[in-house]
């Protein structure tokens, strides 16, 4: 019996999503991934992209599921995963790249933040981050979808929100990221994406 979780959603929008790494990432080598839930983004990508290393990580609960995804694929540029708690210890090494997915609105506002963070200790100069998920606009909803969903958030988790994106461009640039991409995605979603200046 196959015992990997599996989560519809990434088959969904894993290539959409994929178009905009490719151009994003184009030019970068190490990326870290935060909140790999399932694991299945991680295989996608780091097969459609193999000259990224793709490193996985996620709360400890998260990475047996995660392994059975990379053991599976067995991809040259997939690591073991991290465990990796947004407010604990994150990686002494440095990435050129930060990628995370429906993430924002499951932590709290405190989870969020002290992401940022993280990312700003992790990622290197001239680094590129990028978050898929859905965002509001000028503190309004972007469909009706969205509102409901954001209902269901809050009913099970009163700290879960769809952020309001200006309030998450304000956290890109306190760790000196610069917008360069909003895009839009399927089933009201955006994926934004930042870059840090390089030291000349």
């Amino acid at each position: 019996m196959d015992a990997k979780p599996y989560a519809p959603a990434c088959d969904r929008n894993r290539d959409p999503i994929l178009a905009v790494l490719r151009t994003h990432f184009a030019d970068r080598e190490r990326v870290l991934e935060l909140g790999s839930g399932t694991g299945q983004h991680a295989v996608h990508f780091a097969a459609a992209m193999p000259w990224l290393t793709w490193q996985c990580s996620d709360v400890e609960a998260n990475l047996p599921g995660i392994r059975a995804w990379l053991d599976e694929a067995a991809l040259p540029n997939t690591p073991p995963p991290l465990p990796l708690d947004v407010t604990g210890t994150w990686p002494a090494q440095r990435f050129d790249a930060v990628f995370t997915a429906n993430t924002l609105h499951i932590v709290g506002w405190a989870e969020v933040e002290a992401l940022f963070a993280g990312v700003g200790r992790v990622l290197a100069e001239g680094g590129t981050l990028a978050v898929y998920g859905p965002f509001n606009y000028d503190g309004a909803y972007t469909s009706a979808s969205n509102r409901e969903f954001d209902a269901w958030l809050k009913a099970r988790d009163p700290h879960s929100a769809i952020r309001d994106v200006e309030a998450v461009h304000a956290l890109a640039a306190g760790i000196g990221l610069r917008a360069v991409a909003d895009v839009a995605m399927p089933a009201n979603n955006r994926c934004l994406v930042w870059r840090r200046a390089s030291i000349a």
